[in-house]
């Protein structure tokens, strides 16, 4: 599993949670329910198959987290998902789905859900994924983390290449966006506005040859970890 750390408003930290489960297979839904509701989670939940229901219910102020079936109707999860991400709410959103629907799951990155899981995950990971969303992170299951990465694995090496071009004020953004830090929070560490922080960015998709800011922080781990593994983090900064 992987897990994105980013910084988190302590006021904004979920200490008893309650969860919402969306999905149409009853079966599935009630076993996701009894993992969830039991230890070392103990959130209590309500089932629901239908996600402009669970619009609603969050909309009322009821739950702090969402678990959510992919194809859940008639709302599009990862809309649901990016519908929240704009109006501020504070729900947590965790996507489910088969394994085929990995690619799905891996393009809905920037969707503005938390976590993404297929359901052949283990319990134990997707328990500690639950926590790691709960406690303000993003976390992405095994499978679909060897995915996101495999994305960026047909681009330049960690090491020169497309990262040469960046400047040494974008090779900093850049590590601080591998932190899953915001743009206010970057532009707070550098004394610069967030215009100029939301300009760099735009720099650095467009020499990195990537679309988004999660595709941004996939490269930052992988070179992270490339470097790590090459005994040469000292070229990061």
């Amino acid at each position: 599993m992987l897990v994105i750390p980013r910084q988190v408003d302590e006021s904004l930290r979920i200490d008893t949670p309650r969860a919402l489960l969306v999905g149409e297979h009853r079966l599935i839904l009630a076993s996701l329910a009894q993992l969830v509701s039991g230890p070392p989670l103990n959130v209590p939940v309500e089932l629901l198959s239908r996600t402009d229901a669970a619009l609603s219910r969050i909309e009322e102020g009821h739950h702090e987290l969402l678990l959510c079936d992919l194809r859940s109707p008639p709302i599009p999860a990862t809309e649901l998902a990016a519908q929240l991400a704009e109006r501020n709410e504070t729900t947590r959103v965790v996507l489910l789905g088969d394994e085929e629907d990995a690619p799905e799951l891996v393009a809905a990155l920037d969707c503005g859900a938390a976590g993404f899981f297929t359901r052949d995950a283990s319990a134990e990971e997707f328990i500690e994924g639950v926590q790691a969303v709960l406690a303000g992170h993003f976390a992405v299951g095994g499978n679909l983390a060897r995915r996101a990465l495999a994305r960026l694995s047909g681009r330049e090496p960690a090491s020169g290449g497309a990262y040469d071009r960046l400047s040494p004020a974008e090779r900093i953004i850049l590590s601080l966006l591998g932190q899953a830090q915001s743009t206010r929070s970057i532009a707070a560490a550098r004394g610069i506005s967030d215009k100029t922080v939301r300009n760099h960015m735009a720099s650095i998709y467009r020499k990195l040859e990537v679309r988004n800011r999660s595709e941004a922080i996939m490269w930052s781990l992988r070179m992270r970890r490339d470097q790590n593994r090459a005994g040469s983090a000292g070229m990061w900064p």
